[in-house]
């Protein structure tokens, strides 16, 4: 018979309830959340297929929305807007419209609940008639200067209508340096900036794009967003985001990318962002539907893991509620 009672027993910290939250490394609440949510100019909800228990919501759903979200303590969220074919061009010039749909959105928010923090996306793939991020040249080429000098235009207007945080997802060169320089020329220094650090050209974006309609008309964002095979490049894209003047840095996705989320932890000591993308909320909603997976703990496991990796805040599309499940609510 061996004997084992001189070894260390790693068991006796988790005999019980009470020791495992003493002894627990992470935690994850609705501190730590950011809550995504699709605007669209209609009166109606459209549910979005893809994504169970998401829509385009009119403005007044959205602000219905964000008043549940914050009675559970989810008190940030990012806007992504539906814009209406119509409006679309090639420049993406309602990117920057003052009495656009995400300005206006912004000003009723920040009116309605000065305490929530409005994060929106700096990006033309939204407002562009071509899909993409960026302008696009007559060969098919995305120019990166001049769709920099637009997205300063888009940064502009949107902290002028009262965001918090202008989070450029648009992966062009130079643009957070440029967008600083933008905001502070206009008096927004308090205005802060979110960067896609390491957006990967990643096949879990399917669903947002069906939620906005916003799919490349041709070609792939492979010239611009990362690709997935690399980690080193993301250190690469830090370095450049934090001497440009980021105040946060954002790796996206994040379910398959914890390995980048942790090198950007250790490389950096601004706050780190991580988003739970829609392919990913997708996968796991399905799941839970047919009853594979018990969607409570699979989804805070995902969660903790993605915290556990060195994500400050998660974007997520479950903020509301898992926050609901965290508080009992």
């Amino acid at each position: 018979m061996v004997h084992l009672e001189q070894r260390p027993r790693p068991r006796r910290n988790r005999k019980s309830e009470a020791i495992r939250e003493a002894c627990r490394e992470t935690t994850v609440g609705p501190q730590h959340f950011i809550y995504p949510l699709f605007v669209h100019e209609g009166d109606a909800d459209i549910p979005i297929a893809s994504m169970p228990g998401c829509a385009r919501l009119s403005p007044r759903s959205l602000l219905a929305e964000v008043e549940r979200a914050r009675a559970v303590g989810v008190r940030m969220i990012a806007l992504f807007p539906a814009i209406d074919e119509a409006l679309k061009d090639p420049h993406g010039k309602e990117s920057y419209n003052p009495d656009g749909l995400v300005p206006r959105t912004v000003a009723t928010l920040k009116s309605r609940w000065p305490d929530v923090m409005v994060v929106t996306d700096v990006a033309l793939d939204p407002y562009s008639s071509d899909g993409h991020d960026g302008i696009v040249a007559p060969d098919g080429r995305i120019l990166n200067d001049e769709t920099v000098a637009v997205l300063c235009r888009q940064a502009v207007a949107q902290a002028r209508a009262g965001a918090d945080v202008v989070a450029p997802s648009d992966m062009m060169d130079g643009r957070v340096g440029a967008i600083r320089d933008a905001l502070d020329a206009e008096g927004f220094t308090e205005v802060s900036i979110l960067a896609y650090t390491a957006k990967y050209a990643s096949a879990f974006y399917g669903p947002f794009r069906d939620a906005l309609d916003s799919a490349p008309r041709h070609g792939d964002k492979k010239t611009y967003q990362m690709d997935p095979a690399n980690a080193r490049e993301a250190l690469r894209e830090l370095m450049l985001d934090e001497d440009e003047g980021a105040d946060m840095v954002m790796v996206k996705p994040a379910g398959a990318y914890l390995d980048v989320i942790a090198r950007v932890r250790d490389a950096t000591t601004l706050p780190v962002a991580a988003y739970q993308v829609s392919g990913e909320y997708a996968m796991l909603k399905a799941a839970a539907e047919r009853g594979w997976l018990d969607e409570r703990r699979a989804v805070l496991e995902c969660l903790t893991a993605i915290r556990r990796a060195g994500a400050d805040v998660v974007l997520t599309y479950y903020a509301r509620q898992v926050a609901q499940w965290l508080t009992g609510a």
